[in-house]
């Protein structure tokens, strides 16, 4: 019988240690410094413009090899690849040079205006995305930008409220 007691005080001895609350643990000098790297705006919409012409890079390789030419029947199998290559490189150039504009327009917009408010709110977001869609359109003159700037502003809240970042 004092087996049985044994293992069973041994069982609730675990079971009071793994619920002992954990040191709060202090940042290290490097990870101080990374965060404060971070901070920087400049440095954040850089990456976020490096990151941004890689996606679309990518998104037209994909878009580029789905083209198909006009006079597909009238092309040899040589002929049909050369022109998929010059699309998918023309597409992908063309792709990653307006995803990289707009991943550092929008980074820089939202970084700026949420130091300047010093919140973090979806205000930020609408701001930056309104930034962005006229910055993108504004080729298309003065009405193109509006419509750039209050669409880009209503997709950037949608995906916002999607990802659930604000409360």
């Amino acid at each position: 019988m004092s087996e049985p007691e044994s293992s069973s005080s041994s069982s609730s001895s675990s079971t009071s240690s793994s619920k002992e609350i954990e040191p709060l643990r202090m940042p290290t000098i490097e990870e101080i410094r990374g965060q404060d790297i971070w901070n920087n705006c400049a440095v954040r919409s850089v990456v976020s413009g490096i990151m941004g012409g890689g996606l679309g890079f990518c998104m037209g390789l994909f878009l580029g090899a789905l083209d198909n030419p006009l006079m597909q029947e009238e092309m040899t199998g040589k002929q049909q690849f050369s022109y998929n290559a010059k699309q998918m490189g023309r597409r992908s150039i063309n792709s990653a040079k307006t995803f990289a504009v707009m991943g550092l327009v929008f980074s820089a917009a939202e970084c700026i205006v949420e130091k300047a408010r010093a919140k973090h709110d979806i205000t930020n977001t609408v701001v930056a995305g309104c930034v962005t869609g006229g910055v993108i359109s504004a080729k298309g003159g003065p009405r193109a930008a509006c419509v750039g700037c209050a669409g880009f502003a209503t997709f950037s809240v949608l995906i916002e409220k999607f990802l659930e970042r604000h409360d």
